[in-house]
Formats: structure tokens, C-alpha cells, sequence
């Protein structure tokens, strides 16, 4: 606990998201206020997100919840990319973009996610950093609310915003797809925002919808199966079995194309709070946002973005443990016990060595699954702070929170998210941008003079690269002959609920 000071004012002159006004402490005297500093790149952040909204939705009477978004990355400084989280997360409450990190500093706010309590009367209570548990936030707020009841400070009344999801609902056929995988049977695409998988053909027609488009975690056919924002997928084609990380459900799932069902293979659902090395039978070992696997041989290796570690699954025994990563968010080379990663969020492979977008170290790593089984930094300058966009050799590269990695033909396709562009590496660490002039938008056209917003999954299949262009909701391709890009249309899919789906 903290001495009882009064809480700053917030800015009336900064831009506000989930209101068509700018909001100050003053008008919510009487309620519980809780102040969650984040930023949307920060997994820690998102894992509280849905605590709030318990707490949000249990005493909306009587307690409200301000998000104060201070960016770590440059890109995230952007109105248009937080309203663009706000939307992909479902954030409820009103958020106000936090400039030069001022509100920050008035509240003396040191670590991604913070949260302030602040009382009825306008008092900070409590400050606590890191991921707080649900039990324990709901315990303070109900206390809160008693106290102020008996005191007769507490005001209960409902307040009205204008969310960012009224003004701009998720109807598109795709909402936020996160990774795509092209196979010999066509194209998986992660529909994120949708909590679905898409299969189509490679020119756009649809095979199968897998999942209800409704949050959840079920199992069963595909027309009753459920995800929770579904990331990375890997494909087995010889017994046609689609493996998924299923991100938000903390789970990773068996998707069998022959017998259409769906079927969870490791996680138990909640999310592990273990970050040691670790590990035990798959469906009962608790597991902490998964974001994507690649198979090798008889085994998946998970890119565990929760606790900031490499995974391997079994799939003969069904065991799942730790494979490299200390659960120290770093950047640290050498053997695999004493390694350390920020954010894992993609993986490939080359059957010799793992390479990993380290997201929160805007690095490509290398993590070798033959002797001597060392992890080393393949381009990117590996410090949580060290990132830009700066083509060229190993540690003289920068890029901006990479999200997707992809082998093929002996170099490395990075989905370079923040900077809003496709860069070609070489596994001896060389750089260089291919696709993207650096702005946001979605242009078509060829090499640099196209334009994407937050790409995070790739693939290439023949003379093609497949990109999961995020925040545009779309799937663009790529001829990597001409690097002429286009983006691909899908003829009948659309948003859960807009319309009647194809007959499959």
C-alpha cells in the first residue's frame, strides 16, 4: 500500500478512444476507479484484460475502468493501431493515449501492466505491477465499495460510452487473422477476431469453417467446435491432421480434417502462472498463451509467448515441457537451459535449427534441435528496447516487434509487424526489406510500393508467400518471381452471423 495521496487529473487534451469525449476523474467521484496502464504489445497486459472485464461487468454500478495506453514501440504510439487493439481485444472501457508518457510519470508508474486504485473520494489506494490475480483485484474492489456504501461516498450509477466496436463493428469476412498456412491442400487461416479457422482453396473458395465464431473452448465437429483467438497452426498432411495454438484458451488443439472434429490435446484451459522450466502430461499441464507450433518429426515445438519460452510436445507419449528459455524475459544466447526469449511469437524450422520472431526483442532467433543444441541471436540488436527499422548484417538490424518467420529455400521471410513491412533474412543474419514502404495502409502493387498494417503471419508454398495481413483483415499473396503482390478474395465467406455461410 501506498500513503494516501489524490489521484492526478487526467488530460482533457489527449486523445480518448471508447468515448466521443475526453473523461476526468472528477466526474466519476462516488465510483471505484481503476487506472490499468498497458500497452498492446505487452502479452502481460492482455492476460488482465479479461479480469477487467469481470470486474467491469460484476459492479457496473459503482466502479469504472480507465485504460491509460503509454506505448513501449513507436508504432504503437498511433491512435488508428490502439483503436485497432481495442477492437481485436474487446477493451469495453474508455482508454485514453497517453503522450510522452505523462500520465505515466504522474502516477510514478514503472512496469507494463500497472494498475492504480483509486477510491471514491479521489485517492489512490494501491498501485500494483505485473499480472494481478482475478480473486484479489475483486476481493479489493468489493472491500472498496462496502467501506464507501457504509460511509455513504459511493455513487452507483451506470455510465454510457461510445464504444470503438459500435462505430466500427467487426463485419468483415476476416477479422484480425493472425497466422495463415499454405499446405498441399490449400490454404488454414487463423480467423482471429472471429475465433474460427478458414479453409479455402488457393483461389479463394471456401473448404471448411471450423468453429462457431463465437469465443469458447469446445470440443467436437466442426459446426460446434469453439476457440478463443486461434494463432499458429502446423500441418500434418500425411494423416491430415491440422495442429492449432489456440492462444486465449491457453490450449493447443488437434483439428482432424478426415473425421471433421475438433479435439484438445495439452492445456487444461486456465492459464499457467508456472514460468520455471517445466513440464508433465499434456492435458494436464496448465499452458500460457501458446501463439504457434511447427512440427518436426513425431514432435511440436510451441513458441510459448506467456512465459517467454520454447515448448515440445511428444505426440506419441503426449508429454509437453519447457524445451529452451530460463522464463526470464531477455534476450540471452548459448545452451538451452541457460537461454532467455521476450514474447516468442513465431516459429519455423529447417530441420536443423528452430528460428523464432522474439517479438519483444525484435530479433530473430536460432534454437537447435540437433547437437549442440544452442540458441543464438540470428539478426536484431536483442535488448527489449533495441528496435527500429534498420536493414543490414546481425546485430546492426532493427526491426519493430516481429510477429511471423518463415523457412523456405535456405532464407527466412520475417513479418516485420510494426514497421509494416516483409523483410528477406539469411541464416548468417542478413537483412533486408522486400515488401512495404514503412507506412500503414493496404496497397497492392510491387516490392516497396505496397503498403500493409501490422502483417504477423507468413507462409510460402511453391513460388508463393501467403500474408496474414492483420489489421487490414485480410489474406495478401505474394509471387516471389515478381514480388507482385495482390490481396485474395473469398467467395461467400463472411462474419459470423452477417450471412448465411456456403453450403460446404
Amino acid at each position: 500500500m501506498i500513503p494516501r495521496v489524490r489521484a492526478p487529473e487526467l488530460p482533457q487534451d489527449y486523445s480518448w478512444l471508447n468515448t466521443d469525449k475526453a473523461l476526468s476523474l472528477k466526474q466519476f467521484k462516488g465510483r471505484v476507479i481503476i487506472l490499468d496502464f498497458w500497452t498492446y504489445c505487452c502479452i502481460n497486459c492482455l492476460h488482465i484484460l479479461p479480469n477487467l472485464k469481470y470486474l467491469e461487468q460484476k459492479y457496473k454500478d459503482s466502479l469504472t475502468v480507465v485504460g491509460v495506453h503509454s506505448a513501449k514501440f513507436d508504432n504503437e504510439k498511433e491512435t488508428e493501431s490502439i483503436r485497432q487493439a481495442i477492437l481485436r481485444y474487446d477493451i469495453e472501457h474508455p482508454v485514453v493515449v497517453d503522450r510522452g508518457f505523462r500520465i505515466w510519470e504522474e502516477y510514478a508508474v514503472r512496469a507494463w501492466p500497472t494498475l492504480i486504485i483509486i477510491d471514491p473520494e479521489g485517492y489512490v489506494i494501491a498501485q500494483i505491477a505485473g499480472e494481478v490475480n482475478r480473486e484479489t483485484l475483486d476481493e479489493l474492489t468489493q472491500k472498496l465499495i462496502q467501506q464507501h456504501e457504509n460511509k455513504g461516498t459511493i455513487n452507483f450509477q451506470k455510465i454510457s460510452l461510445t464504444l470503438e466496436k459500435q462505430r466500427q463493428p467487426l463485419i468483415t469476412p476476416l477479422a484480425f487473422p493472425g497466422k495463415v498456412l499454405a499446405t498441399s491442400i490449400g490454404l488454414f487461416i487463423a480467423d482471429s477476431g472471429h475465433h474460427r479457422l478458414v479453409v479455402s482453396s488457393f483461389d479463394g473458395e471456401i473448404l471448411h469453417l471450423i468453429g462457431t465464431g463465437k469465443s469458447g473452448l469446445t470440443d467436437g465437429a466442426f459446426d460446434e467446435a469453439q476457440f478463443f483467438a486461434p494463432q499458429g497452426m502446423t500441418f500434418d498432411a500425411e494423416n491430415q491432421i491440422l495442429y492449432v495454438a489456440d492462444t486465449e484458451n491457453h490450449v493447443l488443439r488437434q483439428v482432424d480434417l478426415q473425421h471433421q472434429v475438433v479435439e484438445t490435446i495439452a492445456g487444461t484451459g486456465e492459464q499457467s502462472r508456472n514460468i520455471r522450466p517445466h513440464g508433465g502430461t499434456g492435458l494436464e499441464t496448465p499452458l500460457n498463451s501458446p501463439w504457434d507450433l511447427v512440427k518436426v518429426g513425431n514432435t511440436l515445438f510451441i513458441a510459448m509467448a506467456g512465459p517467454h519460452q520454447i515448448w515440445q510436445m511428444d505426440l506419441e507419449t503426449g508429454i509437453i515441457k519447457t524445451y529452451a528459455g530460463t522464463g526470464a524475459e531477455a534476450c540471452i544466447d548459448g545452451s538451452l537451459a541457460e537461454s532467455a526469449f521476450a514474447q516468442p511469437s513465431g516459429i519455423t524450422n529447417n530441420g536443423q535449427e528452430l528460428y523464432i520472431a522474439d517479438s519483444e526483442v525484435s530479433s530473430i532467433r536460432g534454437v537447435g534441435i540437433i547437437k549442440p543444441y544452442q540458441v543464438r541471436t540470428v539478426c536484431g540488436s536483442g535488448g527489449l528496447f533495441g528496435f527500429g527499422d534498420v536493414d543490414g548484417q546481425g546485430e546492426e538490424v532493427r526491426l519493430q516487434h516481429c510477429l511471423g518467420v518463415e523457412y523456405a529455400e535456405n532464407v527466412l521471410w520475417v513479418a516485420d509487424t510494426y514497421n509494416h513491412k516483409i523483410k528477406l533474412v539469411s541464416l548468417s543474419g542478413n537483412c533486408q526489406t522486400v515488401l512495404g514502404d514503412g507506412i500503414s495502409g493496404l496497397e497492392d502493387g510491387q516490392g516497396k510500393n505496397t503498403r500493409f498494417f501490422e502483417p504477423s503471419g507468413l507462409s510460402v508454398m511453391d513460388s508463393y508467400l501467403y500474408i496474414s495481413d492483420t489489421n487490414n483483415h485480410v489474406i495478401r499473396r505474394v509471387n516471389l518471381n515478381t514480388f507482385e503482390v495482390i490481396t485474395l478474395e473469398f467467395l461467400g465467406l463472411c462474419a459470423p452471423n452477417v450471412c448465411i455461410p456456403p453450403n460446404l
